[in-house]
């Protein structure tokens, strides 16, 4: 099951972040998601337990090459919890959230994280630059790709 995160679920959180040997993730910065109304935090949940997050970034402004509007982040599954659909399912709650307010969703990524861009392909995420940076993340390796997909416009619930 995929929902709306809470403040109570930041400590698992970063359990399942520091898991997947993960960035460090703050509370006070996810706690800032939920509640920005211009961004979502979802978790994904397992029999009670909390195995997945992902969260969007709305940007209004465009950078050189990045373009304003919804952006997915990054996915995380606790690695006990991989490859059973909770990626699938966090990406498709994140672009239902994103359809209510936009026709576009964006997306940058590096372009070895092959597991990433094949997931978001499953989606309609087509290339649209590639680049050492995006929206100032930059990228190991030197490289990072910025796809976007067209949605199917939803009216807010």
């Amino acid at each position: 099951m995929v929902r709306a995160a809470t403040t109570g679920d930041l400590d698992a959180i970063r359990e399942v972040q520091e898991a997947a040997q993960r960035e460090e993730v703050h509370a006070d910065a996810l706690a800032a998601v939920i509640d920005d109304p211009d961004r979502c935090l979802v978790v994904a949940v397992v029999d009670g337990a909390l195995v997945g997050w992902a969260k969007t970034h709305r940007y209004t402004d465009p950078d050189p090459v990045a373009p304003g509007g919804h952006y997915l982040g990054g996915v995380t599954v606790h690695p006990a919890a991989r490859r059973r659909g909770a990626g699938h399912a966090l990406t498709q709650a994140r672009l239902d959230w994103v359809a209510e307010r936009a026709d576009v969703a964006w997306y940058v990524v590096n372009a070895r994280n092959l597991a990433s861009l094949a997931l978001h392909a499953r989606f309609g995420f087509v290339e649209v630059a590639r680049g050492a940076g995006f929206r100032g993340v930059l990228f190991d390796g030197g490289e990072g790709i910025l796809l976007r997909a067209d949605l199917p416009r939803r009216a807010l619930a």
